[in-house]
């Protein structure tokens, strides 16, 4: 049995919120939503469409290919990223929390 969403779509800018919004915080226009429903089937699933595509692969018959890297000017940074940043992936950088001790002094307040 498919499944009923409700979508508001934007008339100007084709926005989609999933609530109704008096003002589109896309282009500023005033009432300019109207209710759309989409239904979905249940059948859709990755599992059954990519069944054929995804076939497991030994490590060792990989080939991996020479990615492009860019340079961010900081040569540790460029080190530890293998040579730079690649197009399109996604690095997550953390700094150690430093915790600062300070003293306050009641009698200059």
């Amino acid at each position: 049995m498919p499944k009923n969403k409700t979508i508001f779509v934007c008339n100007e800018c084709g926005n989609e919120s999933a609530k109704w919004l008096g003002r589109c915080p896309a282009c500023n226009s005033w009432n300019s939503f109207y209710e759309q429903r989409i239904t979905q089937n249940k059948n859709t699933s990755l599992k059954a469409k990519d069944s054929m595509t995804n076939v497991p692969q030994k490590l060792n018959s990989y080939e991996a290919k020479k990615a492009i890297r860019t340079m961010t000017g900081f040569c540790e940074l460029d080190r530890v990223l293998g040579g730079g940043l690649v197009k399109g992936s996604l690095v997550l950088l953390r700094r150690r929390a430093r915790y600062w001790k300070v003293n306050i002094d009641s009698s200059n307040l």
